[in-house]
């Protein structure tokens, strides 16, 4: 019974700092909502993450078709945020990249996030941060995540699996 109620609290205790991170999230979207849709910050978080990209792999990271994912594209290099090329290695590929206003607003979304989470973690005291950090890093951990450092939130359950990713497209092709 014991263990039950710990295990409960576990839980419950990672359902109240998660409803606090998505939040912290939510709100450094919402202050760029007027540039760029949700699922278009994800792709530019998606490049800045992981370098270059192409079509297939938007349209895999947004889980939508590749004429989505086109048209997506297409209107962030409308808004000066990527360019288009030619892939050097092969040029049946379209190779995305961010442009230093789509770098701008990705560091802007990142910092507004590292600054709402330091605020938080500035209430307690340095041992209590010490205490809240390795709790997270073995949380993280535990799930299999590999530490982010950047502020992230890059989320998606890809069709066919059943865990998260945490936005890792090492693969461009």
């Amino acid at each position: 019974m014991a263990d039950r109620a710990s295990a409960d609290r576990a839980v419950d205790a990672a359902l109240s700092a998660a409803n606090v991170m998505m939040r912290v999230a939510a709100r450094s979207v919402l202050e760029v909502e007027d540039r760029v849709t949700t699922p278009q910050l994800r792709v530019l978080m998606m490049i800045a993450a992981t370098g270059p990209q192409n079509l297939g792999a938007v349209a895999d990271e947004l889980n939508v078709h590749p004429s989505n994912a086109t048209r997506a594209c297409e209107k962030l290099v409308q808004a000066g945020y990527i360019v288009r090329s030619d892939d050097p290695i092969d040029r049946r590929y379209i190779r995305l990249q961010l442009t230093e206003a789509g770098a701008d607003l990705v560091n802007h979304v990142l910092d507004q996030r590292r600054r709402e989470m330091a605020e938080v973690l500035a209430s307690l005291s340095t041992d209590e941060q010490s205490t809240v950090a390795a709790a997270l890093e073995l949380f993280a951990g535990a799930a299999g995540g590999e530490p982010i450092h950047d502020g992230r939130f890059a989320f998606s359950l890809q069709p066919g699996h059943d865990s998260y990713s945490t936005g890792d497209h090492s693969s461009t092709r």
